[in-house]
């Protein structure tokens, strides 16, 4: 990333409150992860390692923007959950990813096709990889940070499918394509 994107992200985090409440399909499986170790990628302001955080997860939450990090800790100490996020500044596609160390895994609203394969070597045998992120409409080739019908799927074959879910139109309202899914177990 360059230093001019990542001045666009903190400019972004100084202008405008980042949510609050966690990714609704992390909301919704939270209680069949397994228990451990989190990793919440480009964690902006926390709000799905706070989350985590609050469920006895031990969370290493990565951001390339100072700013969005600084809101996340303000809002992890707001909470008592300091000491349970460990907060990483640096680009997720730059980021030597631990192997096989995480039971969790959530990406929301972060593209990248790239770090995927890192990202997949760095859940533990049994972990659990959600992503949420945005489509691009069809023929619509604007979007370069959108993932295209399918594309999350077909990265993600080496993975057991939990929960896949792609909008049959894409609207204003109906943008996201939503992946659960989980390594095998080792042996």
């Amino acid at each position: 990333m360059t230093d001019e994107e990542r001045a666009r992200w903190n400019e972004r985090y100084r202008e405008r409150e980042p949510p609050t409440e966690p990714s609704d399909l992390l909301r919704e499986v939270v209680d069949s992860l397994p228990v451990g170790r989190a990793l919440d990628v480009a964690t902006g302001g926390g709000r799905n390692a706070l989350f985590l955080a609050d469920r006895g997860y031990a969370v290493d939450a990565i951001d390339v923007s100072e700013e969005g990090l600084g809101i996340a800790r303000g809002r992890a100490e707001d909470r008592d959950l300091s000491e349970r996020i460990e907060f990483v500044r640096n680009d997720v596609e730059e980021y030597d990813f631990p192997v096989e160390t995480y039971d969790a895994i959530v990406v929301s609203h972060y593209y990248s096709l790239n770090a995927l394969s890192d990202l997949k070597k760095a859940l533990a045998p049994g972990g659990v990889l959600l992503y949420t992120h945005r489509l691009r409409p069809p023929g619509d080739d604007s979007h370069r940070f959108r993932f295209r019908p399918n594309d999350l799927l077909r990265a993600c074959l080496d993975l057991r499918i939990v929960r896949y879910e792609e909008p049959m139109a894409i609207t204003a309202d109906a943008t996201d394509v939503r992946l659960v899914a989980r390594k095998p177990p080792s042996g």
